[in-house]
C-alpha cells in the first residue's frame, strides 16, 4: 500500500492554482478535464515528492462548500520557512500564523484550506520581522 493524494476541492481554479503552484512552490503533475461530468482534476507535488499528492477538484458548476470538522491541514516540509513565508506575502497570501519560532507556520488557501509549513532540519534562529508578528485571522 501507498499514500496516493488528499482531494480539495476549489472554487476558483485559476486563484488557487495560483496560491499553490506560485506562492505556494507546488508544481502541477497531471490534469484531467471530465467534460461528462463537468470537472476538472489538477494533481499537485512538492518538487522531488511526487508521490505525495493534492487533487484540486474543481466542479464545473458552482457549489458552495463548507470545511468539515474532520479535516486539518495540508502540512509541507520547507528548506527556509522564512522565504517559504515571504514567496506567500510576495503573492498576496496572508501569513495566519507566523513562524515567531523559525520552524512553523500556517497559511489558508484561497477556499480557505489550512496550509502548514515546517522547517527541514531543526528551527531556525527566530528573526525579526517574524518573531514579533502577531497572528491573523484563523488557522
Amino acid at each position: 500500500m501507498r499514500y496516493l493524494h488528499t482531494m480539495v476541492r476549489v472554487t476558483d481554479l485559476t486563484a488557487s492554482l495560483s496560491f499553490y503552484c506560485e506562492a505556494l512552490g507546488l508544481r502541477e503533475i497531471r490534469r484531467i478535464d471530465n467534460e461528462k461530468g463537468r470537472f476538472t482534476l489538477v494533481f499537485l507535488a512538492a518538487p522531488g515528492d511526487e508521490h505525495a499528492q493534492v487533487e484540486l477538484t474543481f466542479n464545473w458548476d458552482p457549489e458552495k462548500y463548507g470545511i468539515g470538522r474532520a479535516f486539518g491541514h495540508l502540512a509541507y516540509e520547507v528548506d527556509d520557512i522564512y522565504a517559504a513565508c515571504q514567496r506567500l506575502i510576495d503573492h498576496g497570501v496572508t501569513i495566519n500564523r507566523p513562524p515567531r519560532d523559525g520552524r512553523m507556520a500556517f497559511v489558508r488557501s484561497p477556499d480557505n484550506i489550512s496550509v502548514e509549513l515546517l522547517q527541514r532540519g531543526g528551527s531556525l534562529e527566530p528573526r525579526e520581522p517574524w518573531k514579533s508578528m502577531a497572528n491573523t485571522g484563523e488557522w
